[in-house]
């Protein structure tokens, strides 16, 4: 994960399951599923947004990656579609 105030960048993956494509920020354990491999990472990018949002709001940490025997970069999964870079620009807003 590389981040400044309005970029991060997190390692992600994309998974076939069934008729649908799941893509995985393995950096936050955060998901989201689309019909197609396009839309199911356009669908993460905005979860990934959101979760940072909240968590930004909260005060709270937001790294908590995947589990180890979950990710797909230490384990063998046959539905993997691939891992790619995922990059978020997002606004950090003061609030008084």
């Amino acid at each position: 994960m590389h981040g400044d105030e309005n970029h991060f960048e997190f390692t992600a993956a994309t998974i076939k399951e069934g008729r649908w494509y799941v893509s995985l920020c393995l950096d936050l354990d955060v998901a989201s599923q689309g019909r197609s491999i396009r839309a199911a990472k356009k669908m993460l990018a905005e979860a990934v947004s959101l979760y940072l949002e909240t968590c930004f709001e909260s005060n709270v940490p937001y790294l908590r990656p995947v589990p180890k025997k979950d990710d797909p970069r230490f384990t063998t999964l046959e539905n993997l579609i691939e891992i790619f870079p995922l990059k978020v620009d997002f606004q950090v807003h003061a609030v008084a």
